[in-house]
C-alpha cells in the first residue's frame, strides 16, 4: 500500500472489520453454485408492476421530489408508517418519534454515532446480526454476548453481566436484540422474556434497540408485541422495506422517544443530508393504494414453502449427522450446529461441491462460540436447490468427518 494513504488513515481505518459476507462474495458466484450464504430475497417476489404503478408521482409533483427533502423523512411515508405499525407498536406515534432512514443498516450507524464511546460494552445476543456487530465495533464498541435458545435471547443472565461490567468500572450502553425469528438464530422471543428485557433495562437503566426487519414475515403462529409496546421510553425500534417490499429502495425507518430520535437526525444531517425522497415517495404511493398489505401473503407463501423445504432436507440429509437446529417461525435463515464439526473447514470442502453457506464464528461477539454452527438463508433458492444444496452438504460434512484414504 501506498505510504501516503498508510501513514494518514485514521485509527478507526486502521482498526476496522469487513463484512466476512461481502468479503466472498466471488467465490459464492461461481457458475453452477447453490448459495445459502446471503440474505436475499427472491427477486420473483418482487412487486414490480404494481411498485411501477406509482411512477406518475415523478409527473405529478416531480419539482419537489427532485428537490433536497428534510431529514426527518418523507412526511407521507411517515404517515402511513404511524398508522401500519399501530397495532405492533402499541399506539400510532408521532412524527417526531419517527425517522426515515437509508436502510435499517443507517439506523444501526446513527445509533451507534450517538451512544457509543471507545470501549464501551453492548449487550447482545450470541450469535448477533454480523453487520450490526461490524458497525458497533468499528464505533469503539465492545460486547458482551448472551446464549439464545427456543425462546430468544437468555434475558435473565443479563443483569449479573451488567453489574460485572459496572463493579469493573466499564459502561453498558445499550442491549441490542432481534426478537423475531432471529438473524441468525432464527429463535423469537417470547412475551415472557419481553417483559423481563422491560424489567431489566428501567432497573438497570439500559436502553434496548429493538431490530425488527423480518417481523411481518412470520409463517406460523400469531404475531407478539414489540418491546416498544411494553417500554417505549427506552427502547428504539427499527424496521425495513428490505424483506417485505425491496432491498433496492434502501428504506428503512426507527421509532423511539424524540430526544433519541432528534440526535439521530443530527447525525444524519451529517452523513447523507436526507434519504432519496423519490424513493420515499414511491413506497409512500405504493403502501397508500393497499399494495403492501396485499403483496405480505405472496411474500410469506413463497418462503413458506421454501422454509418448508429446507426444514425436510435438513431432516433428510443433516440430522442423521447430528446436526441440530431451531425452526424459524419466520425470516430468511437457519442456524445449523454441527457438534463435531468446524464450520470455517467445512467451508472450504463445501465450496468445492459448489454449495455455500456462511460459517458461524464472524456472527458471534464471543470468540470461538460459533466454530461449530452455519447460517444457511433459504429464501433465495428454489426447493429444487434447496434439496440439492443439502445433498452436497451432507457429502461435505461426511467427507470432513471420514477423511479420504490416500
Amino acid at each position: 500500500m501506498s505510504k501516503i494513504w498508510q501513514e494518514n488513515f485514521s485509527n478507526i481505518s486502521k482498526n476496522s472489520r469487513p463484512s466476512p459476507i461481502r468479503e466472498m462474495l466471488a467465490l459464492i458466484r461461481q457458475p453452477g453454485m447453490i448459495s445459502f450464504a446471503g440474505g436475499m430475497p427472491a427477486p420473483e417476489v418482487f412487486p414490480v408492476d404494481k411498485f411501477y404503478e406509482g411512477v406518475h408521482i415523478l409527473k405529478d409533483d416531480g419539482a419537489n421530489l427532485l428537490q433536497y427533502g428534510t431529514t426527518e423523512g418523507y412526511p407521507p411515508l411517515k404517515e402511513f408508517l404511524a398508522e401500519w405499525t399501530a397495532p405492533r407498536m402499541g399506539r400510532k406515534v408521532n412524527p417526531d418519534e419517527m425517522l426515515i432512514t437509508t436502510g435499517s443498516q443507517q439506523a444501526l450507524d446513527l445509533f451507534a454515532w450517538a451512544m457509543i464511546d471507545e470501549g464501551d460494552l453492548i449487550i447482545t445476543e450470541d450469535p448477533s446480526y454480523l453487520a450490526a456487530l461490524t458497525v458497533f465495533f468499528n464505533h469503539g464498541g465492545d460486547f458482551i454476548g448472551i446464549p439464545t435458545d427456543r425462546e430468544g435471547m437468555m434475558v435473565d443472565m443479563i443483569p449479573e453481566k451488567i453489574e460485572k461490567a459496572r463493579a469493573e468500572g466499564k459502561k453498558v450502553k445499550f442491549i441490542y436484540t432481534i426478537v423475531n425469528f432471529h438473524n441468525p438464530g432464527g429463535s423469537t422471543m417470547s412475551v415472557e422474556r419481553r417483559k423481563r428485557l422491560v424489567e431489566i433495562s428501567k432497573k438497570y437503566n439500559v436502553p434496548v434497540f429493538e431490530d425488527d426487519p423480518y417481523g411481518y414475515v412470520r409463517y406460523d403462529g400469531e404475531h407478539l408485541p414489540s418491546i416498544f409496546s411494553f417500554h417505549d421510553d427506552g427502547v428504539i425500534y427499527a424496521g425495513s422495506f428490505s424483506k417485505i417490499l425491496s432491498p433496492g429502495t434502501r428504506i428503512g425507518w426507527v421509532t423511539g422517544p424524540k430526544e433519541i430520535i432528534r440526535n439521530l437526525t443530527v447525525f444524519k444531517q451529517g452523513t447523507d443530508l436526507c434519504s432519496s425522497t423519490i424513493t420515499q415517495a414511491l413506497v409512500a404511493e405504493y403502501c397508500n393504494k393497499g399494495h403492501l398489505d396485499g403483496h405480505l401473503p405472496t411474500i410469506i407463501e413463497n418462503y413458506r414453502v421454501k422454509r418448508d423445504a429446507m426444514e425436510k432436507n435438513l431432516e433428510k440429509y443433516l440430522a442423521p449427522m447430528g446436526a441440530t437446529w431451531v425452526k424459524p417461525e419466520g425470516g430468511f435463515f437457519y442456524w445449523i450446529n454441527f457438534p463435531k464439526i468446524n464450520t470455517n473447514d467445512l467451508f472450504k470442502i463445501a465450496i468445492d461441491k459448489k454449495v455455500a453457506f456462511v460459517p458461524g464464528d464472524p456472527f458471534c461477539p464471543t470468540p470461538g462460540t460459533g466454530i461449530h454452527h452455519a447460517r444457511l438463508n433459504y429464501t433465495f433458492s428454489t426447493p429444487e436447490q434447496i434439496e440439492e444444496g443439502m445433498k452436497r452438504l451432507a457429502e461435505a460434512v461426511n467427507e470432513l468427518a471420514i477423511p479420504a484414504v490416500h
